[in-house]
């Protein structure tokens, strides 16, 4: 089984030995250092030995995985010499698109329950008392056997919360009304940013994200993240939810002579802002243990310290690219790059940090026992795809063959929580109507009805006539009482005198 070659230069050499490529890594440098193309390097590497690779693609440049590289002129065949790459030829790679809005790739669509209320708490910015009442919803839902599968779900979910509260509330915990309506707006957000088009079903099956073509390369699944970065929460949301199904799905295989799946978290310092510390932690965890699963995972960002120290120091394979000390940050964040590195007498680690050009990088893997190389300053290789974009007419010509375009293209909607609550919504109006209906045909009907009810009145109440009559009596019976009484006094009086 070859090795992965990411660069050379002079006698020095560096190479991913496979079965080191589940050990996860890091790439980083500053922008324009040349970490797409040391990005691309890898995951060609991994297509050849036959695994497939997970990537979001940023800027865009990433998709000329799919395309071969043009015919080198006299610059790339000079670079071609200097790496002894002479057996070096343009070829495409096996690529399917994604995208998250279905524009650029298949639809990528997951459900509300898979999402689950942690994530979902996060994507929809929730305070603590917030995600709170979003963990009760889940529950309620859960118990009344409602599925949360899209966003018209999830509001339905919600107002059946907000007329229940009271009961919910005796049953889970206390849960405002106030909660429900901040719930309900961040939602109504969520749904302006583009997640009504990544919540639903059919949802990804991460089987899918696995396969090999006819000829035994891995497939590179390239999801198109340029509109998707501008919203970071849904962005890095959607990448971990992605992670941690990985690793509930996937069983345990150890150490393999390769990964089952290597996985890319290009601009990795969105995954980390303002992250939770409950969220952080089970990042650090998955990172940490996804690896007895077969899954690699390599972090791509412009500075080291953009990923915490746990998980950093779980990186065993690093490619450094050049970084620019201009700012106090800038120097502290060169120092600790150099940090990360075991020492190579021959390299002063701190100057060439600041010293690389384009294409080349400082660069350390894992070598026999799982102990890193001592740094090595290599040109990066040249990947035999196409450096740079490509057309839409080219983007759509591999859609068009993807293998599991049938499967994602239409989007499918069953019966959940928004139909089954609506459904309960119309029993219970016509349960109402019903109830209407049969006392109104054992009182009568009518408007005849309620006036000889009002007239003559019913068993528990008189009615008008007889109200009337009485108080017609008892007047008479006054007055008649007021007379009689009068003349016996009048007699009374007279007849004394």
């Amino acid at each position: 089984m070859s090795d992965i070659l990411i660069g050379r230069k002079d006698k020095a050499e560096v190479v991913l030995e496979p079965r080191y490529g589940n050990r996860h890594g890091m790439i980083a440098g500053a922008t324009g250092t040349g970490k797409s193309v040391s990005l691309m390097v890898l995951a060609e590497g991994f297509s050849r030995l036959g695994v497939p690779c997970f990537l979001a693609d940023a800027k865009g440049d990433l998709a000329g995985l799919a395309m071969p590289a043009a015919e080198p002129n006299d610059a790339v065949k000079t670079r071609l010499q200097k790496l002894k790459l002479s057996d070096w030829k343009p070829q495409a790679n096996p690529v399917v698109f994604w995208d998250i809005f279905g524009k650029q790739g298949h639809p990528v669509r997951a459900t509300i329950s898979e999402m689950g209320p942690t994530l979902l708490g996060r994507v929809l910015e929730l305070n603590d008392t917030q995600q709170g009442v979003l963990e009760v919803i889940f529950k309620a839902a859960d118990d009344e056997g409602l599925l949360l599968l899209d966003l018209p779900d999830m509001r339905a979910i919600l107002g059946f919360a907000a007329e229940n509260a009271k009961d919910l509330s005796k049953r889970y915990g206390l849960i405002s009304t106030p909660s429900i309506a901040a719930i309900q707006r961040a939602l109504l957000k969520l749904e302006q940013d583009g997640g009504e088009q990544f919540f639903g079903e059919p949802a990804l099956t991460l089987s899918d994200l696995m396969r090999q073509d006819m000829t035994g390369r891995g497939v590179i699944n390239i999801l198109a993240a340029d509109r998707l970065i501008l919203k970071p929460r849904l962005y890095s949301t959607f990448l971990l939810w992605l992670l941690s199904e990985l690793f509930e799905q996937l069983p345990e295989v150890g150490d393999l002579d390769q990964p089952k799946l290597v996985f890319f978290f290009d601009e990795a310092h969105l995954l980390f802002s303002d992250c939770p510390p409950s969220l952080r932690q089970r990042v650090e965890q998955v990172v940490r243990l996804i690896r007895s699963k077969g899954v690699g995972v390599y972090f791509c960002s412009q500075n080291p310290d953009d990923v915490p120290g746990d998980i950093l120091g779980q990186l065993g394979n690093r490619i450094q690219h050049a970084l620019r000390a201009f700012t106090p940050r800038d120097q502290k964040a060169v120092k600790a790059a150099a940090e990360t590195f075991v020492a190579n007498p021959a390299i002063n680690t701190l100057e060439a940090i600041t010293q690389l050009g384009v294409g080349e990088a400082l660069a350390s893997t894992l070598i026999k026992g799982g102990v890193p190389a001592p740094v090595e300053q290599i040109m990066v290789t040249t990947p035999c795809c196409r450096i740079g974009t490509i057309t839409e007419e080219e983007r759509e010509t591999i859609r068009q063959r993807s293998p599991v375009g049938t499967k994602y293209d239409t989007a499918v909607n069953r019966e959940s929580a928004a139909e089954l609550l609506a459904a309960r919504a119309d029993d219970k109006a016509a349960d109402t109507s019903a109830k209407d209906a049969e006392v109104s045909a054992v009182s009568g009907s009518g408007l005849g009805d309620t006036v000889r009810d009002a007239l003559l009145g019913t068993k528990r109440r008189q009615g008008m006539i007889e109200t009337m009559g009485k108080q017609v009596v008892r007047t008479m019976g006054s007055q008649l009482g007021r007379q009689i009484l009068r003349g016996v006094l009048g007699g009374i009086f007279g007849g004394k005198r």
